[in-house]
């Protein structure tokens, strides 16, 4: 079986009209598990599955990821080094009467030529390189996504990490309101502004309620 021709249900590329050289996302077969490995030398794209999840009732996120190095020139506060060796992208419905004038503008723009609404507010889970784990900042290029270190350095590369969240939590850290619905979940490797190479991978994602 040839893993390479198998896509997961409901996830799809999502490429960057800007960025010539797209990362590499395919299944692969590792530890005895089918995940999906990321690919990435100077390059960046993501692999995005649509969703509708209340994060009040399902607030819990769990994945595991695992790679094969950090970024030597990453950097959270900085667009030359806005770049993660993993991380995985939530984006939340939002209320666009919310927006001012030209963001409004924008909106209906993207809206028009995409045939669906931008994401509006967006977590950025990450593998950083160097700052610390909890740190949460905007990120560098969109003020609307914000970026919170899971992992952080070269300690536990090369070894699957089991990370668990609480999205409904997380969001009112970062944003200061509560969230709309989950519209999106996605996995991202990227090196294209420090034009280095990293390779991860991703599985079992899941949403869970709430038990304790």
């Amino acid at each position: 079986m040839d893993l390479t021709d198998i896509t997961p249900t409901g996830w799809k590329p999502m490429h960057f009209d800007s960025i010539e050289n797209k990362t590499a996302y395919f299944l692969s077969r590792d530890d005895n598990k089918i995940v999906i490995q990321a690919v990435s030398h100077a390059s960046a794209s993501a692999y995005y599955k649509k969703t509708n999840i209340s994060p009040n009732k399902h607030p819990i996120l769990t994945w595991h990821w695992k790679v094969s190095n950090t970024l030597k020139k990453g950097n959270i506060n900085s667009k030359d080094g806005d770049d993660y060796a993993a991380r995985i992208y939530i984006s939340f419905d939002y209320d666009p009467d919310r927006l001012s004038g030209m963001e409004s503008i924008k909106y209906k723009l993207y809206t028009l030529t995409h045939d669906e609404p931008p994401p509006l507010a967006v977590i950025n889970y990450v593998w950083a390189n160097q700052a610390p784990v909890d740190t949460i900042v905007s990120n560098v290029y969109n003020p609307r996504v914000k970026m919170i270190v899971v992992q952080t350095g070269d300690t536990k590369t090369g070894h699957w990490q089991l990370e668990k969240r609480n999205i409904l939590e997380d969001y009112i850290r970062a944003f200061g309101e509560t969230p709309g619905n989950i519209s999106g979940i996605a996995i991202m490797t990227d090196t294209d502004n420090t034009g280095e190479s990293a390779t991860a991978f991703y599985g079992d994602i899941q949403f869970q309620a709430d038990k304790r």
